[in-house]
């Protein structure tokens, strides 16, 4: 009996292990022939790459010894492990001016351009989306110029204002037209800084906001108004809770984008000493402090990826409120009554103030022979179209004639077209992954979404201290990248890259499987269905997609600061170098010139493309 059972229990054993072996093996290939696998070990590499890599390799420099620390401390053997640089900057005589200081200005500056902005910026989306105020879409459309303009535009309007004798130079408006000298806090420092990153980012928090307002339903609001609730106590009860998680995310999210803001503090701070850690860590690399950089680099991140955890747990316990439900619900417009015409006139002058204004102000400026004299005979078409001349501007030649800058020009608009086209194809990509793996891939599209979100956390000078790191060198297959415009085309598609991932993954969830599968049983494989099917669905998508990205590379100098060289420059950081010589005229032009192309690009993509800024990020 026990011969009988022994000769029977093993073909059955043995059934069962080449029935599993079979089952592992259908898996494998069905996994080799599917696409989203492919494409998610493709992304896991690129981002593996371009994300994990450079934070180790910043870390890992951080903790170790550098050749030339061996200048600054007896004890430094090259290569060996040490907390020298950590305790440098955070317990050492100079920890106060290179980290405390600069961190408590930093902490003030977010927080409080964060609070203005959400008041400003949810003002403004409830106004727009929630009111019957009048003139919406000129409103509407005045509030995403800012948005399209570089953060430091305001500030240098702003120095153009109410610029002092303090540092020298030219007056500014007030004092030459009005004989009154501003206040130091006025001119520069905390007050001006706050100012001119509050006026570009509540535009940002409206363009967050909006969108949960526009989506909201009214029915709540109006049973309210029916058992006698005034207008403040459903705004406060009602309108307010529900958009609160969209609130909240824009808050932290300005918040982070505020602390690691560089142009702002660097040309209303830098000149009376008003570090913050982005200004810091900017001299510290000039300096050739470079670990100490890395430090405040990393310290950045840290910040913001708490902020950001914070953020998120916040979120999660009010998850039960619902704007969108399954019905169609009515959206009813709050009726302002008397106060619609005032309402419309303040909104109005307030987007005047910001859009309209520094922009005729930058205009005319570019048109001012000498600095501080708004007289009709001192304009003049020099910096547009002059020759050398060594009595203005040490020679420079204008604009139409500058080899320099035409080069910028180029460099710029290469960069924001390549970085645009290739962010808004992969992040559609992403997009595909994240939608359809979810059911097959789940593990490998949820690792991806997070590591693909992750840039946005890094403040763009520490992405660019860790880019430096890692590519200033030969890496893996790569040579050296420094001072080429690949390396620049690189990092803006990666920080660039979470909203085309998420434009992406928007865009694919809303299209439905069974036009794929319908495609696969008439034999058609996964490059066609993806350009016959799946493209043309998203087409605007894309091009929303495209339109950020670009709007964003054509503005950005945080980014890429540390990184240009003087063959790599562009029309940002070229700006900002005639902007500490003193060339305010040629900074005013090139920053024109900018305003101009993302205008013209802007109009092709919502003219040929459909693509709205004006409904808000992510509408």
């Amino acid at each position: 009996m026990s011969y009988s059972k022994h000769t029977v229990s093993e073909p059955r054993e043995g059934a069962g292990a080449r029935m599993m072996l079979t089952r592992v093996r259908n898996k494998g290939k069905g996994m080799l022939v599917n696409p989203v696998f492919w494409i998610g070990l493709l992304a896991l590499l690129f981002l593996a790459y371009t994300i994990v890599l450079p934070m180790v390799e910043i870390i890992k420099t951080t903790l170790l010894w550098a050749p030339q620390d061996v200048r600054v401390s007896p004890d430094a053997k090259p290569g060996s492990f040490t907390w020298f640089h950590w305790i440098r900057v955070l317990s050492s005589e100079m920890s106060s001016s290179m980290f405390y200081k600069p961190m408590l200005n930093s902490l003030c500056v977010g927080i409080t351009v964060s609070g203005l902005s959400m008041l400003l910026g949810t003002g403004l989306a409830w106004l727009v989306t929630r009111s019957d105020i009048p003139l919406k879409k000129t409103i509407a459309f005045l509030a995403i110029i800012p948005y399209m303009l570089p953060s430091w535009i305001f500030s240098l309007a702003w120095l153009t204002v109410f610029k002092n004798k303090k540092i020298g130079g030219s007056d500014g408006l007030l004092q030459s037209l009005f004989h009154i000298n501003p206040p130091d806090w006025l001119s520069y420092g905390f007050v001006p800084v706050v100012a001119s990153l509050t006026v570009h980012d509540s535009v940002y928090f409206y363009l967050l906001v909006g969108v949960a307002l526009s989506t909201m339903n009214s029915q709540l609001e109006e049973s309210a108004g029916i058992l006698g609730a005034n207008r403040m106590t459903i705004i406060r009860r009602i309108t307010l809770p529900l958009v609160l998680p969209a609130i909240l995310s824009a808050f932290i999210l300005t918040f982070t984008k505020a602390m690691g803001s560089f142009g702002p503090p660097a040309l209303l701070g830098l000149p009376v000493n008003y570090y913050t850690i982005s200004t810091m860590l900017y001299s510290s690399m000039r300096n050739r402090m470079i670990t100490e950089a890395y430090v405040l680099g990393l310290i950045l991140i840290v910040i913001s990826m708490v902020t950001i955890y914070f953020n998120q747990k916040m979120i999660g316990r009010r998850k039960s409120f619902v704007t969108v439900g399954g019905k169609d619900g009515k959206k009813s417009l709050a009726q302002l009554g008397k106060w619609r015409l005032p309402a419309a006139g303040l909104t109005m002058l307030f987007m005047a103030v910001i859009a309209i204004f520094p922009l005729i102000l930058l205009v005319w400026q570019t048109f001012m022979l000498k600095d501080g004299d708004y007289s009709l005979s001192n304009l003049t078409l020099h910096y547009w179209n002059g020759d050398s001349n060594p009595k203005i501007a040490s020679g420079e030649v204008g604009i139409f004639k500058n080899e320099g800058i035409w080069l910028a020009l180029k460099n710029s608009v290469t960069i924001a077209l390549a970085a645009s086209i290739m962010a808004a194809v992969f992040g559609l990509l992403l997009g595909y992954l994240i939608s359809r793996g979810r059911k097959k891939q789940r593990l490998l599209s949820g690792f991806i979404e997070q590591v693909a979100f992750f840039p946005y956390l890094i403040p763009g000078i520490s992405l660019s201290a860790i880019f430096i790191s890692m590519f200033a060198k030969p890496t893996l297959l790569l040579p050296a990248l420094y001072g080429t415009l690949s390396l620049l085309i690189l990092i803006t598609l990666v920080k660039e890259l979470p909203f085309a991932t998420r434009a992406g993954s928007s865009a694919m969830m809303q299209i439905g499987g069974e036009l794929e599968e319908a495609a696969m049983i008439q034999g058609a494989g996964w490059f066609r269905r993806f350009m016959r099917i799946l493209l043309p669905l998203t087409r605007k998508s894309l091009i929303s997609s495209f339109l950020l990205v670009f709007v964003g590379a054509m503005k950005e100098m945080d980014l890429i600061i540390l990184l240009i060289t003087p063959k790599t420059g562009t029309l940002t950081t070229l700006t900002f170098w005639y902007a500490e010589k003193g060339y305010f005229q040629f900074t005013d032009a090139l920053i024109l010139i900018i305003i101009v192309i993302i205008m013209v690009v802007y109009f092709l993509a919502t003219k040929l493309g459909k693509a709205d800024l004006t409904r808000g990020i992510g509408g």
